[in-house]
């Protein structure tokens, strides 16, 4: 079995293919670059690689947010196109769960965070016994709300995301928990993570077809939120003259 799998939820763009269990490929950027110029020449640098052609992989795992919706998308949409100009199947990806599959096999609670700014995180907590179990859902969250929840487990916890570095004195003041950072090795999205979870729902059957994809952002778009604040106030006219009138963030709590 060939899996290809594409993360683009964040900074980094990465790539990988895995077949029959092992990690035959993986490209990974973490660089201000835009998807749109990087995903597609890794995967071809990949297939290159290791002299692959795509018509012999089996399905395309994405990572399917939360996370940032420009990259979101870019990595949906080559998800998609490879799909349907290949007539493979899709397999939908939660960013952060592939994110704490980076972690396989620890005995702490594990906690990817990817920032969301002004001190919230998209977040989730999970954790390894005899699987791979879901503790808390993916959702966004303030930080010190966060910690609270931690702290609540009782267990100690492992952070990893690019929600660590911005809000890791938070952690350390609020956390009474035993805690620690991941590795810089781990501590980031991987397509490979991404692909090797996706062959395990692959095997379950939980695939999609390339219509049937979209991404999972968790809230809505910055323009959305704009137009229905717009809207609350009074203010549509001002805002299709392109004045500011917010997005609700600090009325509503969100970033």
């Amino acid at each position: 079995m060939k899996i290809l799998g594409i993360e683009s939820s964040s900074l980094v763009a990465s790539v990988a293919v895995v077949t029959d269990e092992v990690v035959t490929a993986e490209y990974t950027v973490n660089f201000k670059k835009t998807h749109s110029q990087t995903l597609l020449p890794m995967i071809d640098e990949v297939c290159r690689m290791i002299e692959l052609d795509l018509s012999e992989i089996d399905a395309i795992a994405v990572s399917g947010g939360p996370g940032s919706f420009t990259g979101l998308r870019i990595g949906s949409a080559t998800a998609k196109g490879l799909g349907l100009a290949l007539k493979k199947p899709l397999i939908h990806v939660p960013t952060l769960d592939a994110m704490a599959y980076n972690l396989y096999g620890t005995s702490a609670l594990i906690c990817p965070m990817m920032d969301a700014r002004r001190n919230q995180v998209y977040t989730g907590v999970y954790r390894f016994e005899q699987e791979f179990e879901t503790v808390m859902e993916p959702c966004m969250m303030d930080t010190r709300e966060l910690a609270r929840e931690l702290n609540k487990y009782g267990e100690r916890v492992i952070l990893l995301g690019d929600g660590v570095p911005v809000n890791a004195q938070i952690f350390k003041e609020n956390l009474e928990v035993p805690f620690s950072f991941a590795p810089a090795q781990c501590s980031r999205q991987r397509g490979a993570s991404v692909a090797v979870l996706g062959g395990v729902y692959f095997a379950e059957g939980k695939t999609e077809t390339a219509m049937e994809h979209k991404p999972d952002y968790l809230r809505k778009a910055q323009a959305e939120r704009e137009l229905e604040e717009a809207k609350r106030q009074g203010k549509v006219a001002e805002l299709a003259a392109g004045h500011s009138v917010g997005d609700g963030s600090q009325r509503e709590g969100k970033a």
